[in-house]
């Protein structure tokens, strides 16, 4: 009886699939049967056409009014959602042109944010950074505080520290990291002895960056801890950054100076590596997440991650490896990456 069974198991399985390759073959037939098939579909080309157009060209895009290239770089990786869409149009359409110009966003997506969704962490790394924004207003800092010193990290950076939440900040993390310094709503603590630490003037009038030397046992290297300026999107105004686009060439000029040839900058950005404002910054620095990491790294907002705007930049040492962490009671994730000099 089994062995009926399986014989007439695999007869069902054969005849579906013989079923569905004759349905392929049929809508096959029926497309090349179809005299429209290449003058249909042109809104859905038109569409494909443009958009790739958008995410080679968005540098092109201008700032004035309401710095739309900015809004629209921030979220530059999403718009590969639309390449599947259009497919779908293309396919209902029947439209073989459509579906030939869907290929070209899908190509340029590839090119664009292809290298980022593999993981390319690696083993090893001679120092362990993590970057955290703690969010003024959390809930349970001793618990935040607790769950980035179990990530292990040999550096921690965090930003927008309340200033009467500091010191449960430092008590919760005084047995794992002996040295720290804090200036203003931002603060480092380390393993390793922390030294020359100072505010860092980004023009806004109170502290919200800082330089120090880190001495690991590879060496010394420049730490910076930064928290630029809110972005907000309005209505009337589009994407307002002009304090952060002020502060971020505040900061990259001062990270030009700098004369440790090892660099580590850690924080809240308050923008992606796409964004063209941060250029002060960023060419100049690597992102571990783009030479080392895993997946896109999405670290804001912690409930439904959809923009990397808290980074880990690096110069003079090596990324080996760049991810997220569990998310704590902040609005942001943490962010942690290993490096070697």
């Amino acid at each position: 009886m089994a062995r009926v069974d399986g014989m007439t198991e695999t007869g069902s399985s054969a005849a579906e699939e013989r079923r569905t390759g004759s349905r392929v073959r049929s809508t096959v037939a029926r497309w090349r049967r179809d005299p429209g098939i290449w003058r249909r579909g042109a809104f859905v080309s038109l569409s494909a056409i443009l958009l790739a157009l958008l995410m080679v060209l968005h540098r092109h895009i201008p700032n004035d009014i309401g710095n739309l290239g900015s809004l629209i770089e921030t979220f530059l990786p999403w718009f590969g959602l639309l390449v599947p869409l259009l497919a779908g149009l293309a396919v209902l359409r029947r439209s073989a042109n459509a579906l030939i110009a869907v290929l070209i966003p899908a190509v340029v997506w590839l090119n664009l944010f292809g290298g980022l969704v593999t993981d390319k962490n690696g083993p090893g790394g001679d120092l362990m950074v993590v970057s955290h924004n703690v969010n003024a207003d959390n809930p349970d800092p001793e618990g935040t505080a607790s769950a980035v010193a179990a990530s292990k990290a040999d550096v921690v950076a965090l930003v927008e520290l309340k200033p009467a939440m500091v010191p449960v900040y430092e008590r919760a993390l005084a047995d794992a990291y002996p040295y720290h310094s804090v200036r203003g709503t931002v603060g480092l603590w380390s393993r390793y002895p922390v030294d020359d630490s100072r505010p860092v003037d980004i023009r806004l009038g109170w502290t919200r960056a800082m330089r120090a030397t880190v001495t690991a046992p590879q060496g010394p290297v420049a730490v910076y801890v930064a928290h630029l300026p809110s972005v907000r999107v309005k209505l009337h105004a589009g994407f307002t950054a002009n304090q952060r686009d002020r502060s971020a060439d505040q900061l990259g000029e001062a990270i030009a100076a700098e004369p440790n040839p090892r660099v580590i900058l850690l924080g809240d950005l308050n923008g992606t590596m796409n964004d063209r404002s941060l250029n002060a910054v960023t060419s100049q620095m690597r992102s571990t997440q783009g030479a080392a990491g895993d997946g896109m790294g999405f670290s804001w907002p912690a409930a439904f991650p959809m923009a990397r705007i808290d980074q880990i930049l690096v110069r003079g040492v090596e990324p080996v490896a760049s991810w997220s962490l569990p998310r704590t009671d902040s609005d942001h994730l943490p962010i942690a990456a290993r490096v070697t000099f």
